[in-house]
């Protein structure tokens, strides 16, 4: 198995208190596919600096680090264009090192 890191960028529509509950959801894709999560990082809601959607025009950014075969990165792929609070996401392989988030 190998480390990757998955940046989901969540598209709520004003629904601040949806947050944990579309997160779990992730989790929960990811876990059912065969995935181990390790870690979650919820960062701030952004906007975006070219809009390329007039409906979009920022989300909430959320790292997530898991371990998976190359097989359920493949089926990970398609498996987020199905969900609407989903609004891109991107895979990548994770540094052995990933900084825990730091606590204000």
């Amino acid at each position: 198995m190998k480390r990757y890191e998955g940046l989901f960028i969540l598209d709520l529509a004003g629904r601040e208190e949806g947050l944990n509950d579309v997160v779990e959801k992730v989790k929960s894709l990811l876990a059912g596919s065969g995935a181990k999560v390790e870690t979650v990082q919820k960062m701030d809601k952004k906007s975006f600096a070219r809009v390329t959607d007039k409906k979009v025009t920022g989300g909430h950014f959320v790292n997530v680090v898991f371990e998976a075969t190359p097989t359920v990165m493949t089926a990970l792929q398609s498996k987020f264009i199905h969900v609407p609070e989903v609004y891109r996401v991107q895979f990548g392989a994770a540094s052995k090192f990933v900084a825990a988030p730091v606590e204000a």
